[in-house]
């Protein structure tokens, strides 16, 4: 079999997900069901951050899911958030058997969206669904609050292994259409451009500091 080597593998996707949510509402657990499907009934908080790298293929492309595993004890919070940036996806996780770690998405969505892009593909799952006689969050308030937030809803058990994949799926099939679709644009630009050269019209270029040359245009306190 040919060895190809790394830097010729471009149709490779590396995708940075994290988890977050209060601590114990088992983050961890659903990580080592997914990447490993193992369960860990005694599991301990995770310290600082972990994380676990899975390979999904979608549409014949080979996707590599980084997913960190992120320790949701408030005295942490200083030390995760750094991991925060680059994250291109993410799993806000609550216990349905506990309502404060439901009452607890909103900050946990401020804090997501404080330290990373505002347009991470962010899916609402509420875990431990196995404890159904101890529930206290309904299927309908977690759904009603994933619509009010614009963000997937899944319930999950990390114990019996239900809708734990498809919980990750969603996220990094979503990850890849957004993607996909940016390709195109960028491609059907590029085409515009090159049709556009051919017939010897003028090729606007946007940058990213286009901004900034339009403000010293206008003026400002700094200008001389």
């Amino acid at each position: 079999m040919a060895f190809v080597p790394e830097e010729e593998k471009t149709e490779d996707y590396l995708f940075k997900i994290v988890l977050i949510g209060d601590s114990a509402v088992g983050k961890s657990n659903l990580l080592a069901r997914f990447a490993r499907d193992e369960f860990y009934p005694n599991s301990k908080s995770t310290i600082g951050v972990e994380f676990q790298t899975q390979k999904m293929d979608i549409n014949g492309k080979e996707i590599k899911a980084q997913i960190w595993d992120t320790a949701g004890q408030e005295r942490f919070r200083a030390v995760t958030s750094a991991y925060y940036r680059g994250a291109v996806g993410a799993l806000l996780v609550y216990d349905i058997s506990r309502h404060q770690t439901f009452d607890s998405i909103g900050r946990w969505l401020n804090e997501l969206h404080t330290h990373s892009d505002m347009n991470v593909v962010t899916i609402l799952v509420g875990n431990k669904t196995d404890l159904k006689d101890a529930r206290e969050v309904t299927t309908a308030e977690g759904k009603a609050l994933a619509e009010a937030q614009g963000l997937f809803f899944m319930e999950t058990s990390a114990l019996d292994s239900s809708n734990v994949a498809a919980a990750f799926q969603t996220v990094v099939k979503e990850i890849y259409n957004i993607l996909s679709r940016k390709v195109m644009i960028s491609q059907e630009l590029k085409h515009k451009d090159s049709a556009a050269l051919a017939e010897g019209k003028t090729v606007v270029l946007r940058g990213e500091g286009d901004g900034q040359q339009e403000q010293s245009k206008k003026g400002g306190c700094c200008s001389s």
